[in-house]
This record gives structure tokens, C-alpha cells and sequence, in this order.
């Protein structure tokens, strides 16, 4: 180093140095780590919506539980609120008052206060002037005082039901590592995102701090398994605190799963208690119990929906993808996968609707490079590029709905009943359809009147025989019923009736908008036109319903109108009669009347025609009358009598042995 080089110089030559911007390197994110910021995408956008979101998930799960081993579904639902000083002794948190109160979000100086004071104040006396007025007052809205940001409402969460239960050494794994379950593969199912309690059980570490404990026990098994575990979010790995085996004396199978979260009771009080109102319509085969529990009495919820019908919907078959629906990147996933070996095997055993013929055909039109025997190992990007266009080319016969388990017009029709009490109600289950190479089907009931229902269009959605609350206004039912629907032609007032409007779509792929996947866009044409043609059946239905008891009822009103002149009508043929006679008993000359009309006025002069007789023997006429006019306007009309058949409603207590043949229309059970 020169020595005239100054101290000044060495620093600035050793700054020119180039240092990495960290910036640029590179880094990865876990699947729980990124829901865990994006937490709004799996409905956890705020802690009343994610409170919600934490019930569906856990219900959903319990109700697919026991569905799968056809079990009956028993679902207990428990909110309990956990005040500030409770959930601070839960986390070992010693409570501390406030030193310095201007340092809170929520500090009044005294000015405020007293500027707060004076106008309730000002707000008690007009009130009291008005009511010593006679006027009518508004109830004063109570103090909500001030609330801070920081201040947080807790809630732990309890879901039991009784089904299939879960393997002990799966359990960490089920609920600790996002993007794993059993659910995943091309079938109806009622999840979202595959997520269930894992959104939970991240919710629950954000806000509260708190793991997860699950309890679950599978048929016929001598112990309970029982877990306390939390995730590990940038690993996305399970963190488990105690995973133990307990005695199960009582032989229970199924699962309990108890989450502590930040949540808003009070703004999504009536979303919960309408999901589960749905729930219960679309699933009448369920008993739900729900409890919330407060410190104050008079803030606790208890609701029993009971089952009304042991019918359950089959279980969704898992299906093989449709040529028309699958991209070039599932195909690479599909050929890597299977077991088959050439190309022939594999296009005939992957796919729906391929025959060996169909297969061979469509190996012949891929080119002179393609052979029935030729390995898959040995097709080149270029290769699976020609399939895939073919597959959008070609013509294939439309997927069959046999792998959908739709609800079915028997299990709508008593949901409807169960929950709404309706004067009247029409089901339409209709055939299979297909978009984009996957089936759907459409039911709808649309109902009159009923308990609860307000005037007006109600509309009740779900997909995959869930409910939907969100995002009402764009959906494609909304918009069908609003605007695609013609109700005066089937003498029903929009505005006026308590009209209840209920459409069901399951699929192998639900076409959700949004992130939130809360509803179904109207710019799919075969799901619109499927949903417009389910509700118009309903409505045909329901007409034919609506114009027998306005007939009624006009036949009621003829009927009132004649018999109203029936006492003014006898009164002046009765006296008449009684002149006539008593003129015929004092005339000197010889009676001019013939013998039937001579004996009448003989019977009237002898009181044995009374004036009650002759109003007895003309409301007889009255209704033979009515009766007659009644027929000749129906058969002008050409409606025909409804027929009645009888209902047999097995008891649930039965010990028969039975065999369910399901059918969108009916349920047929043999007894043996």
C-alpha cells in the first residue's frame, strides 16, 4: 500500500465493493404459509366471516364423514364465549390494569365524555316531551360505549358427530399439513379447497395462540385416539403436542374437534343460524344440534334440527375426466400415473366414453407416428400436443350423471317442508347435463307461503349440497329468478306472496367466481338454462295448484252470494203460498189449481210446508247448482281433478332389513 494514500481514499475504494441485494435471492413459501397470508381466499377475510367459515368447514367434514359409511348424521355444534379474563388464564397470561390510559385506542378525554353525556342527555328529553306529547318515540338505541381496535372476542369451538372417525397415526397429518387429505380426485365433493380444519387450526395460531384438539375413534375400535397439535407454517409440517390412546368404554365412533378462535359472534349471529337452517333443508337425514353459550343466560342459543326421513343420497362415485375436458399438462399427470402400457389401454381404461373402437379410431386420425401398441413411454411433447388437440376436435359421447349424488326431489321436498311449513311446494330433479365435459344436474322447489318467510323472492343456493350466503346478487339462480322468470304467468305476485326459491347443482366441478367461491356466474349457457328450466317445472306445478283453490274459492264466493238471498227468497214464497191458500179454503167457487199444485197449497195451509222446509229445500238447490257450474267450468278449462295417492312413512325406529333403489324421483324400499 503507497503510503500517500490517504485514510479518506482506502474508505471510498472499499465501498465500491459490489454487495448482493437481497432482493434477488431466492426464496419459497409453504402452502400453509401462503393461505396463511391469503387467508381470504379460504373465507377468513375478517373475524365474524372467519368464526363462520370455522363452523361450515367443521360441519361439512362431520356430515361427509358419515355419509361415507352410510351412517345417519348426528352433529353436535357448540360456541362457547370466552371472555378477556378467561382466555387470558387459558394462555398463562396474568391480567394488569391499564397505567397509562392515554396510551389506549380507546381513551375518552373528559371533554369527549362530557360532550358525549350531554347529548344523550338532550336525547332522553325530547324523547320524554314526545311521549308526554302522545307522539310516537323511537326506542333509544342502547350506549355502545367505545370500543378499542385491539379489543378481541374468543371462541372456542366444538364439532362431534358420529362418523367414520380417523385412523390414529393420520390424524397429525390431516389436520397439521395443508394440501393433504382423502378427498382430492374428480368427484362431487363438498369442500372448497381441500383445506377443512387445517384453515382452522392456522386462524386459531394467528389469533389466539392456541392448537387444535381432536378426539376421533373409528367402528368397532377399543380405544380413542386423542391429539393436541398446532402447524408449523413455514414448514408446513404438524406440530404435535400429545397424540395418546384412550379407553372408549361407551364404543363410540366418530370425531370431536374442539379450535379456541378470534371471532364476532355478534355480526354473524344470523349467518350461522341460517346456514344451519339450510342445512338442515338440504340434508333432512341430518340431526344438528346447535348450542352457543355465554356467560350471560340470556345471550345463549339452543336449536335442535331433527331428522325427518332416513333416506340418504348415495355416495358420489369418484369418475374417470372426459376427453373434452382434460389439458395438456393432465395428460402428462394421467400417462405417469397409470398402469397401462401402450396407447390403446391407455386412451380405453383412463377416460370416460372411449370404447376400443372409439380408441382405435382416434389413434388412426392421429397420424402415421401413432400406433395402437406403442409405448407411452415413448411419446414425445409433440405426440401429446396432437392428442390433445384431437381431444378438442373430437366428438364424444356427453358424460352420464350415475356419479353425482344429488339430494333428490324426495329429500328437497321434506327439507322444504321440515324447515318452512309452506302452504304449497314443487320439486323438479332434472336429467344430467354436461359443460366443458363434466356433469351437473339441477334441482329446484319453489314454494308458497310458510313460517319465517318473508314477502317476496327468497332464494336459497347450494352447491354440492351445501349452502351458499355470499355473494347473492350475482349468482346465476338470483339472476334467473329476477329476471328470467315470468311469475304472473303462473299466477304468483312477485311482490305480494312469500315466495321460497330453492336450487340445487352438484357437479364433478362446480364453476365457482372468485376467490371466495360463493357463487355460480350466469355466463355458463347450459347451467342457466338448466336452472331456468327447473324453476319454470316448479312453477307449472304449482299454477295448476294455485288455479284449483282460486276455483275453490270462487265456488266458495257463488255459493256465499246465492245463499245470502236464501232467507229474503223463501220469506216471499212462503207467503205467497200461504195467500194462495187461504184464498183457495174461502172461495165459493170450485179450486181452478190442478191436483200436484192443489195438494201444495193444502200442505202449506196445514203448516206441513214450513218456511224452513222451503229454505232447506232451496240451499239444496243452491249447492246442486254450484256443483254444476263448478264441473262445466273445469271441463271448459280442461283441469282435472288431482289425484291422490298414499304416503307410507316407515318408522326410523325400524329393525327391518332394507334395500334404498334410489331414483331422482323417488326412493323405492324393499323390505326382506
Amino acid at each position: 500500500m503507497d503510503s500517500s494514500e490517504s485514510p479518506t481514499e482506502t474508505k471510498k475504494t472499499k465501498s465500491k465493493t459490489p454487495r448482493k441485494n437481497k432482493e434477488t435471492v431466492l426464496k419459497q413459501k409453504s402452502p400453509a404459509e401462503f393461505f396463511a397470508e391469503n387467508k381470504n381466499i379460504a373465507g377468513f377475510d375478517n373475524p365474524g366471516k372467519s368464526l363462520y367459515t370455522t363452523v361450515r368447514e367443521l360441519v361439512e367434514n362431520s356430515l361427509d364423514s358419515a355419509e361415507s359409511i352410510s351412517e345417519l348424521p348426528v352433529v353436535e355444534i357448540t360456541i362457547e364465549e370466552i371472555n378477556k379474563s378467561k382466555f387470558n388464564s387459558m394462555i398463562g397470561l396474568i391480567d394488569c390494569e391499564r397505567v397509562d390510559a392515554e396510551l389506549y385506542d380507546d381513551y375518552e378525554t373528559e371533554k369527549a365524555r362530557e360532550k358525549r353525556l350531554a347529548k344523550e342527555a338532550r336525547a332522553q328529553e325530547i324523547q320524554a316531551k314526545n311521549a308526554a306529547l302522545g307522539k310516537k318515540v323511537k326506542e333509544t338505541p342502547a350506549s355502545k360505549g367505545i370500543r378499542g381496535r385491539g379489543e378481541a372476542s374468543f371462541y372456542r369451538v366444538i364439532c362431534k358427530d358420529n362418523g367414520k372417525g380417523m385412523p390414529h397415526d393420520d390424524i397429525p397429518n390431516m389436520f397439521g399439513r395443508v394440501l393433504s387429505g382423502t378427498k382430492y380426485g374428480l368427484k362431487q365433493t363438498r369442500g372448497k379447497f381441500g383445506l377443512g380444519a387445517k384453515m382452522a387450526l392456522i386462524w386459531s395460531k394467528m389469533s389466539t395462540g392456541l392448537p387444535i384438539e381432536i378426539s376421533s375413534s373409528m367402528r368397532n375400535q377399543s380405544y380413542i385416539s386423542f391429539c393436541r397439535l398446532d402447524i408449523d407454517i413455514h414448514k408446513n409440517i404438524p406440530h404435535v403436542h400429545v397424540n395418546e390412546k384412550r379407553e372408549n368404554k361407551e364404543r363410540w365412533h366418530g370425531a370431536e374437534i374442539q379450535v379456541v378462535i378470534e371471532g364476532n359472534w355478534t355480526t354473524y349471529r344470523s349467518k350461522i343460524l341460517h346456514y344451519m337452517r339450510q342445512m338442515a333443508v338440504i340434508t333432512p337425514y341430518a340431526q344438528f344440534l346447535f348450542k352457543f353459550v355465554s356467560d350471560a343466560p340470556e345471550k345463549n342459543v339452543t336449536i335442535r334440527f331433527s331428522r325427518r326421513t332416513d333416506v340418504m343420497p348415495p355416495v358420489p362415485l369418484e369418475t374417470k375426466h372426459h376427453p373434452s375436458s382434460v389439458d395438456l399438462l393432465l395428460i402428462k399427470r394421467l400417462i405417469a400415473e397409470t398402469s397401462k402400457q401402450n396407447l390403446l389401454q391407455f386412451l380405453q381404461h383412463e377416460f370416460v366414453n372411449i370404447s376400443k373402437s372409439h380408441a382405435e379410431r382416434l389413434i388412426g386420425e392421429m397420424g402415421p407416428d401413432f400406433s395402437p401398441k406403442m409405448a407411452l413411454k415413448s411419446l414425445t411433447p409433440q405426440q401429446l400436443v396432437r392428442i390433445h388437440q384431437l381431444f378438442r376436435q373430437a366428438k364424444f359421447d356427453d358424460p352420464n350423471g350415475h356419479c353425482l349424488s344429488p339430494a333428490g326431489e324426495y329429500n328437497l321436498r321434506l327439507g322444504i317442508i321440515k324447515e318452512l311449513h309452506p302452504d304449497m311446494v314443487a320439486t323438479y330433479s332434472g336429467s344430467a347435463q354436461v359443460f366443458e365435459g363434466h356433469p351437473f344436474i339441477v334441482e329446484a322447489g319453489v314454494s308458497i307461503g310458510g313460517k319465517n318467510v318473508k314477502q317476496g323472492l327468497n332464494i336459497f343456493r347450494f352447491a354440492n349440497r351445501i349452502p351458499l350466503l355470499f355473494e347473492q346478487g350475482a349468482d346465476v339462480v338470483t339472476r334467473t329468478a329476477l329476471k328470467r322468470i315470468n311469475w304472473s304467468s303462473y299466477k304468483i305476485n312477485q311482490l305480494q306472496d312469500k315466495i321460497g326459491i330453492f336450487v340445487s347443482i352438484v357437479s364433478t366441478k362446480i364453476p365457482f367466481k372468485g376467490t371466495g367461491k360463493e357463487y355460480i356466474g350466469d355466463d355458463i349457457t347450459e347451467i342457466a338454462s338448466a336452472v331456468k328450466y327447473s324453476i319454470q317445472q316448479c312453477c307449472i306445478q304449482l299454477k295448476s295448484k294455485i288455479v284449483k283453490k282460486m276455483q275453490a274459492r270462487e265456488q266458495q264466493e257463488r255459493k256465499r252470494n246465492l245463499s245470502k238471498y236464501i232467507p229474503d227468497a223463501t220469506g216471499a214464497v212462503y207467503n205467497v203460498l200461504k195467500d194462495m191458500a187461504e184464498t183457495q179454503l174461502h172461495a165459493s167457487k170450485k179450486f181452478r189449481y190442478g191436483d200436484d199444485d192443489g195438494e201444495l197449497l193444502r200442505k202449506v195451509y196445514e203448516n206441513l210446508i214450513t218456511k224452513e222446509t222451503l229454505s232447506e229445500k232451496l240451499a239444496k238447490h243452491v249447492e246442486q247448482v254450484d256443483y254444476e257450474m263448478a264441473l262445466e267450468y273445469a271441463t271448459q278449462s280442461g283441469v282435472s281433478e288431482e289425484p291422490r295417492e298414499a304416503i307410507y312413512i316407515q318408522p326410523l325406529e325400524t329393525e327391518n332389513k332394507i334395500i334404498d333403489l334410489h331414483s331422482p324421483f323417488f326412493v323405492f324400499r324393499m323390505f326382506y
